[in-house]
Order: structure tokens, then C-alpha cells, then sequence
């Protein structure tokens, strides 16, 4: 019995000494968050600020309009000759094209029927 009060007393003391190593690594990981500025601060725990409801509608003209700038400015002025006319596909081309898949599914299905 000895042995087993001994060997706890120990593991105590591990312990006790383990848990001083954490709380020294968290204050040092606090303080290197402090410094670089992603650690929780007072601030965090204020509540949002209150806007009104004119303040946010001002808030989206202007936002609306900084994209309607950037829109223009990526979009130069539209040119005067016709868009390229939308390409469509005839039916008899469809047709070849659906003829020939159907043919490379059948023989994909025959070399795996060959196979087994």
C-alpha cells in the first residue's frame, strides 16, 4: 500500500506541475496575441452599433454607386456594330451527334460485356 500512496503522490505532483507549464504557455500565447493584435480585446464584448435606418439607406446608394463605377469602368462604352449572332445548332447535326455517342456507349458496353 505504501507503493500506491507513493506513486499517486507522485502523479500529484506531476500534475501540479504540469498545469504551472499550461498557465505559463497561455499567458505567453496572451501576450503574443496582445501584440499582434488578434487577441479578444474589451471592445468585443460592447454591443453592435446602432444604425439608422437612413444612415444604412445612404450607406447602400453609396455602395450601389461605387459598384455602378467600377461596372463602367470595366465595361467601356458599348460599341456601335451588332453582337455576333448567338450560334444554334440544326437538328440534323443534333441527330449525328446524338447517333455517334449512342455508337461509342454501345461499343464502351460490348468491351465490358467482352471483359467479364
Amino acid at each position: 500500500m505504501p507503493n500506491l500512496e507513493n506513486a499517486l503522490q507522485q502523479l500529484r505532483e506531476e500534475r501540479r506541475r504540469a498545469q504551472a507549464e499550461v498557465e505559463k504557455l497561455d499567458r505567453a500565447i496572451s501576450v503574443i496575441e496582445s501584440l499582434n493584435g488578434s487577441g479578444v480585446s474589451r471592445e468585443a464584448t460592447r454591443p453592435a452599433r446602432i444604425v439608422s435606418a437612413a444612415s444604412r439607406r445612404r450607406m447602400a446608394q453609396a455602395q450601389k454607386a461605387r459598384w455602378a463605377r467600377v461596372r463602367k469602368e470595366s465595361h467601356p462604352a458599348k460599341r456601335t456594330g451588332s453582337a455576333p449572332a448567338k450560334r444554334t445548332m440544326s437538328a440534323s447535326a443534333r441527330r449525328k451527334i446524338a447517333a455517334a455517342q449512342r455508337a461509342r456507349w454501345a461499343k464502351l458496353k460490348a468491351q465490358r460485356k467482352k471483359a467479364i
